[in-house]
């Protein structure tokens, strides 16, 4: 089983591209995809959850073995990856675990709550996006101590990202080649990301 966390705000093609890659290239039987609550190291997020969600469901509506899984932005509080992995692994204790994380967050590993914890229960999986011409060796640029052991899993260079479309929207410009045709129409129905400061 995956564990793909993140805010999502908004799910976009590169999500859903690595979310496929990583089903194929780890053999998952199912993938849980992980929207975060109000998250201990990084800001909240300026999207309610219900709607993060929708669009989560949208966005993934067309791929199978994918759980959508909303008990980070159930719990009061602050919300670690550590919480919901143990809930999980207790939900499913026959299964192996990947969690599935990309260079920037694998160079910061050691800053989660638990770390430790964390890789006892999962493999850590390093999405390695080759935007580098030519690729250069992600061993020494992000392996510490907390993913020494981590598995590499190499991605195509897509050039998306979720503050660039919150921007596009503010600033009234086309998000269409970035996002799930549904998505986008959810986005524009409830007038998400137009005021963002």
């Amino acid at each position: 089983l995956g564990f793909y966390g993140g805010a999502f705000d908004p799910p976009h093609l590169a999500h859903l591209a690595l979310a496929k890659h990583a089903m194929a290239h780890l053999a998952l039987d199912a993938l849980y995809v992980v929207p975060t609550g109000q998250a201990g190291h990084k800001a909240p997020s300026r999207t309610p959850a219900i709607h993060r969600l929708a669009m989560l469901s949208l966005a993934f509506a067309d791929i199978s073995h994918v759980v959508i899984d909303d008990r980070e932005t159930r719990r009061a509080g602050l919300s670690f990856t550590v919480d919901s992995l143990n809930e999980l692994q207790a939900e499913h204790p026959q299964a192996q675990w990947f969690l599935i994380i990309g260079e920037d967050q694998a160079k910061s590993l050691e800053s989660w709550r638990d770390w430790q914890k964390i890789v006892q229960i999962a493999q850590v999986v390093v999405a390695a996006r080759a935007c580098e011409d030519p690729p250069s060796s992600s061993v020494g640029r992000w392996h510490n101590r907390a993913a020494q052991n981590a598995i590499d899993m190499a991605f195509p260079c897509m050039d998306i990202s979720a503050t660039r479309i919150r921007e596009a929207v503010e600033q009234g410009r086309s998000i269409s080649p970035w996002v799930n045709p549904n998505v986008n129409d959810y986005i524009q129905h409830h007038h998400l990301y137009r005021q963002t400061r």
